[in-house]
């Protein structure tokens, strides 16, 4: 079973950027789909982009342009660059790996996103 860290969240103003991580205990190269996800406040979970092994990336709709992500199988670390961020963007980020429309393992703790206007 492979278990997740994520890091790199914090506290930034509008329009900064962050960059957060997503530590894997196993080989990611195994694993086709990955995706980040998030939960704000009082909201569900939603994935905000994935990435196949082959490098196809996927994002929702109110992070396409902003956000970028990528994924290091020889470090077994995935990436997800933010930058322009939005008060919207405040949420818990978590990764995993995505099959259809259900996670692979455990979720992680997550990491801190708050974005201040």
């Amino acid at each position: 079973q492979v278990q997740f860290v994520e890091s790199g969240g914090g506290l930034v103003q509008a329009g900064g950027s962050l960059r957060l991580s997503c530590a894997a205990s196993g080989s990611t190269s195994s694993i086709n789909v990955m995706g980040w996800y998030r939960r704000a406040p009082g909201k569900r979970r939603d994935v905000v982009a994935t990435i196949t092994n082959g490098g196809t990336t996927d994002y929702a709709d109110g992070v396409k342009g902003r956000f970028t992500i990528s994924r290091d199988n020889t470090k077994n670390t995935m990436y997800l660059q933010m930058n322009s961020l939005k008060p919207e963007d405040t949420a818990v980020y978590y990764c995993n790996a995505k099959i259809g429309t259900l996670v692979m393992y455990p979720w992680g703790q997550g990491t801190q996103v708050t974005v201040s206007s």
